[in-house]
């Protein structure tokens, strides 16, 4: 008989509206992000990988906190927030952000959603943004509120993902536009389903707005996506590192600057609002970086699995820089990685030293994103 799964869950660590549910469907493993639980196996991750690329999976990312922001001044509150100029942002759309300090550096990159004229909401990475924005809101002299609201996100992610959906919501659901939302209700259950995602794939995220009907909310998906191919699944290491995706904490940090990142579009030193960093900011645009993001391709066997630590990069000895995030891609049939390294060593074809969790190897760099770096996929349909 085979053994059940015995997990060492405590009371200090909040689950999510859809624990049970995913123990239920097979999670073998869980992590802690935002103080909550989440589940990083559903068996093999190179599977799960096929699974989100071939047809779809349903993720609990309810750990993506939302820190809700209202009032009258709330727009100008957010704008306070991030370097990205939002003064064009339409109700009903969502916008990828930086969330910056007074140094420049990254705090979180969320998506924000704007729900209507003076209400957002900010979808979290692993940070305690909730604690930084109530703590800027003190001495803002801006009247807003600021709080976490009941909201817990799944992903549906995958090419099926759409015909799922409009089994759930009708064909009127295709009219749904990349990075905007819509709310919606699904038997009776509050949603707002916005056309994002983290897997760089055709998907949609639905935000649960009752936490009490989180595995009536889950079933009632798999039911429905179970004759598409749906799988329980989790976040994809592969294909997010595929498709260029910081993970907050590996590939960035608050000693990291969008600059470094590459990440110029989202920001706007010169724009009239006031953002927190952006005389930081405006210097290193104007004086430049010292280290650069950069793709590469390590040479020799497959990865097992994705890195989990920094690995150091060296020229002729001397270290330069640490790879960040690694993995081996099935598609792809090659080891690629994203890495911080000193700007001199960061021209394409340059050929660095790296240390791996199983000896040296040879790494190139090379363009990201490695795959579909347009993004033609997820903003498809």
């Amino acid at each position: 008989m085979e053994q059940k799964a015995e997990f060492g869950f405590g009371t200090q660590i909040r689950k999510s509206p859809y624990f049970d549910a995913t123990v239920r469907w097979g999670a073998t493993a869980f992590s802690v992000y935002n103080h909550m639980y989440i589940p990083r196996e559903f068996g093999d991750p190179e599977q799960n990988f096929w699974n989100l690329v071939n047809e779809a999976i349903l993720c609990d990312v309810a750990a993506e906190r939302q820190v809700e922001i209202t009032g009258p001044d709330a727009a100008t509150f957010v704008q306070r927030l991030t370097p990205r100029d939002l003064s064009e942002m339409a109700v009903g759309q969502c916008k990828y952000i930086l969330i910056t300090n007074a140094d420049g550096g990254i705090l979180n990159d969320p998506i924000l959603l704007r729900l209507a004229e003076n209400h957002f909401w900010i979808s979290l990475a692993d940070s305690d943004i909730l604690l930084w924005a109530q703590g800027v809101a003190i001495n803002s002299e801006l009247d807003v509120t600021i709080r976490e609201p009941d909201v817990s996100p799944l992903q549906l992610q995958g090419p099926q993902s759409g015909e799922i959906m409009k089994t759930l919501f009708g064909d009127d659901i295709m009219d749904l536009r990349y990075y905007w939302l819509r709310e919606l209700e699904l038997n009776g259950i509050p949603l707002i389903v916005s056309r994002t995602g983290w897997s760089s794939e055709l998907g949609y995220e639905l935000y649960l707005q009752d936490g009490t009907r989180g595995d009536e909310l889950w079933e009632t998906i798999m039911a429905a996506g179970l004759p598409f191919g749906l799988k329980p699944g989790h976040t994809s290491a592969i294909r997010r590192i595929e498709g260029g995706m910081l993970s907050y904490h590996a590939d960035a940090d608050m000693g990291t600057n969008p600059y470094e990142l590459g990440m110029d579009r989202l920001v706007n030193p010169d724009m009239e609002a006031d953002f927190i960093g952006k005389a930081a900011l405006q210097r290193i645009r104007d004086n430049g970086v010292s280290r650069k993001q950069v793709g590469l391709r390590i040479e020799g066997a497959p990865l097992k699995g994705p890195n989990t630590s920094f690995w150091p990069l060296s020229h002729q000895g001397e270290t330069v820089g640490k790879v960040t995030s690694a993995v081996y891609s099935p598609r792809l049939e090659r080891n690629i990685a994203l890495a911080m390294v000193a700007v001199e060593h960061s021209a394409l074809g340059t050929e660095l030293d790296v240390q791996t969790l199983s000896g040296p190897a040879r790494a190139v760099v090379i363009d990201k994103p490695f795959f579909d770096p347009r993004k033609k996929i997820a903003a498809s349909a």
